[in-house]
């Protein structure tokens, strides 16, 4: 991209430079193709989940700041995707059953629903470049008291 800014503005110079010459100039239309690389960014507050079940049966919640930046072709769909990096049996109670873990999003185009154990949940889609800011909010729900700690990837891709 830059090198194509350089070319037009020493092409554009050079035209410029003819007409103050008092020169003829020709005029004619140029098309200029150009082909950007998709990128992306993230940055996330954290990459590890943190919760404080206080009493059987209940609930905690840990939240997750993020800042996701893409540049794109138009019409093209960014997602933030969210994967457990510990399976199902690390969130087990030892006691008396299963914890479950749901999200949902504050901030355009983020998603609610639940988190399924060692796979990616998109939590977020949006489509074309710009950036994006906003929070997911985890619930767990465990049948045991006690702290749960899970590790998480957060990805934003551009399918």
């Amino acid at each position: 991209m830059r090198n194509s800014r350089i070319m037009f503005m020493v092409l554009a110079a050079a035209l410029s430079a003819r007409a103050a010459a008092g020169e003829d100039v020709a005029c004619a239309n140029v098309t200029v193709n150009l082909n950007l690389a998709t990128r992306t960014s993230l940055k996330v507050s954290s990459r590890v989940l943190q919760f404080d079940v206080t009493q059987p049966g209940g609930i905690a919640t840990a939240a997750l700041d993020f800042s996701a930046g893409a540049r794109m072709p138009a019409g093209s769909d960014v997602v933030l995707t969210v994967e457990p990096l510990r399976g199902a049996e690390d969130l087990r109670d030892t006691a008396d059953g299963d914890a479950t873990l749901s999200f949902t999003g504050e901030g355009h185009g983020m998603l609610a629903g639940p988190i399924a154990a060692e796979q990616s949940t998109i939590v977020g889609r949006w489509q074309g470049s710009g950036l994006r800011e906003g929070r997911v909010i985890f619930t767990l729900r465990a049948n045991a008291a006690g702290s749960y700690v899970l590790p998480v990837r957060v990805v934003l891709s551009t399918p």
